[in-house]
């Protein structure tokens, strides 16, 4: 018993030599002292990676104006012109191509792929007078080939 009291004398001793030089001036002008954590989290990933419809949407933008540039050219109707249809045309196909519903609808997806292209084809190559009945045509062939691509993939797989 004697040890056990021995051992708590001289640590309240020692807490009392101790707690005022360090808490002295707290203790005596009673300050109020508060503080606050916070933690903020740094994304590892960039925008692209969180975002793949954009990141689909852009990259079917730029094939799409290079594509289209090249149509417009080749047909001698801008390259300008051509390449502004096409980034709409490719725009359009990256979203076609990220629909969460046409995935599961494979052939369905390569038919609207098919037809979009075929359209952007055909406003880019033509001007003028029959241009309705002209980008008509391509979008009716751009379907084809897309349904055509799609059942060859699905059967075989």
């Amino acid at each position: 018993m004697n040890r056990l009291l021995s051992k708590i004398c001289t640590a309240l001793a020692l807490a009392s030599f101790i707690a005022p030089s360090f808490c002295g001036d707290a203790l005596a002008d009673n300050y109020r002292y508060q503080g606050g954590v916070s933690k903020s989290r740094v994304p590892e990933q960039t925008f692209l990676q969180r975002h793949p419809v954009v990141k689909r949407t852009a990259v079917g933008a730029a094939v799409g104006t290079a594509a289209g540039a090249g149509v417009g050219l080749i047909s001698g109707r801008g390259g300008w012109r051509g390449a502004g249809i096409g980034a709409a045309t490719g725009a359009g196909v990256g979203l076609i191509r990220s629909s969460k519903t046409l995935k599961r609808h494979p052939v369905a997806s390569k038919v609207a792929q098919g037809s979009a292209v075929g359209l952007g084809v055909g406003l880019a190559a033509s001007r003028g007078h029959g241009t309705g009945k002209r980008t008509a045509v391509a979008t009716g062939i751009g379907a084809a080939v897309g349904l055509g691509a799609g059942l060859l993939k699905n059967e075989l797989q």
